[in-house]
């Protein structure tokens, strides 16, 4: 009830400033609000208001929203410079400068103040004089690239714990990092990051590591802002890379579902973020719904859903914040295509994509393909057509690739022949 109503009290001071648009995400405990002359909507996070009472509290929220610069973008290379801060996500709403860096995952840049952190467009970098490779390249190199102290004598785990400053989760976006902390975890070094603000981090081999798939799995599916359930390597130039075993290694399985995990939370993402357009109205190019911080339709994990044992064969469905605004996060139009590419998909049916299997006999990514109609299909290591379970590879012979979707999908007029 008091984060509601901080959050309350918050809208109405930014509607009586002006900015008409602020919504509430009650969910991530922010407020989104656009400026006037910023095509990029801020982020405020309302944590900080909340050790104030009363008519401190209120003072301190006139102050907090007086203070508020507009816009928010810098002007200027100069001044937007050192506020660059490189940050590692999945599929974002909006339509922010990014580049893909590990499946599924994407870099994009933020400018960081003190209450604010407002996602950098793909225009910006042509108002700052610069190329798009200078922004990601100065944001990178504003990060601290900490060295932790001392060396442990066993493998152990390290636990990065974000104050909203420390952009841990974005160290991995460092070539060398790392690798880098090989002497302080005890061997070569695994790290995970299940959500924004934690980063963890053992020795590849240890008794440990096995544990930290559970836990970063149950951290992502309970997560407001999750990043990904998945474990991290690096390769020969120090790159992070995403963490393999061979068939028949006692983590194969894990491995396998962290990435299943990952896969069907952005289809999912994607999915509600596509709306479909009736078959006979024309498609529309308008922003999605500017709703923030509602549920998603998908399943969500629970603890229960960790890796286990069990040889009975389970379904897993995505975590229900697959679509929910994160930090800084732009409107709801992630992935939407032109009106052009829009009716390649028109009246076509957005596919879901489940986790099928066990520990014990693996885990597999199944889409399922109910009805004989258009479709659009995630890619999948199986796809359920109607009854019948085949093969990607028996199925993709008679697909096409669709255009302007990420992640990829592929379209259909239906069924294949058997």
């Amino acid at each position: 009830m008091a984060r509601a109503r901080l959050g309350g009290l918050v809208i109405r001071r930014l509607r009586r400033a002006g900015f008409t648009d602020a919504r509430y995400d009650a969910r991530g405990f922010r407020v989104r609000f656009t400026a006037d002359g910023d095509e990029t909507p801020t982020i405020l996070e309302l944590a900080p208001l909340l050790a104030a009472r009363g008519g401190r509290r209120r003072a301190r929220v006139d102050r907090f929203v007086a203070g508020l610069r507009v816009p928010a973008m810098p002007l200027d290379w100069a001044e937007a410079r050192p506020l660059l801060r490189p940050v590692l996500r999945g599929g974002t709403p909006g339509s922010p400068l990014r580049r893909p860096v590990l499946p599924f995952l994407y870099e994009y840049v933020v400018v960081d103040q003190p209450d604010t952190m407002t996602y950098v467009g793909p225009d910006q970098p042509a108002g700052w004089g610069v190329s798009a490779e200078e922004v990601f390249a100065a944001a990178r190199a504003n990060l601290s690239g900490a060295v932790l102290q001392g060396v442990a004598s066993e493998p152990v785990v390290v636990r990065f714990l974000d104050d909203g400053d420390a952009y841990w989760t974005s160290h991995l976006l460092l070539d060398g990092w790392l690798e880098r902390l090989a002497g302080q975890v005890g061997g070569v070094p695994v790290a995970f990051a299940p959500e924004r603000g934690t980063l963890l981090v053992t020795a590849d081999g240890s008794e440990h590591l096995r544990g930290l798939f559970a836990q970063a799995e149950e951290i992502y599916a309970s997560a407001s802002r999750p990043i990904t359930p998945m474990a991290y390597g690096y390769d020969d130039r120090g790159c992070t890379v995403p963490y393999t075993v061979p068939p028949g290694h006692p983590l194969h399985a894990a491995v396998r579902r962290a990435e299943g995990l990952l896969a069907v939370h952005e289809y999912t993402r994607q999915a509600t973020s596509l709306p479909e357009p009736p078959a006979e109205a024309e498609p529309s190019t308008a922003d999605a719904p500017n709703t923030v911080g509602a549920p998603s339709t998908a399943d969500t994990p629970s603890t229960a859903d960790a890796p286990s044992t069990a040889d009975a064969p389970s379904t897993v469905g995505a975590p229900s914040t697959a679509d929910t605004p994160r930090t800084a996060d732009a409107p709801n139009t992630a992935d939407t295509p032109s009106t052009a590419d829009t009716e390649t998909w028109r009246g076509a049916h957005m596919v879901g994509l489940r986790l099928v299997g066990s520990e014990g006999e693996g885990w597999r990514t199944r889409a399922i393909w109910e009805r004989d109609e258009p479709v659009l299909l995630p890619v999948a290591d199986e796809v359920q057509v109607g009854a019948d379970v085949r093969s990607w590879d028996e199925v993709v012979p008679h697909l096409s690739a669709a255009p302007r979707l990420e992640p990829a999908r592929w379209a259909a007029d239906g069924w294949p022949s058997a």
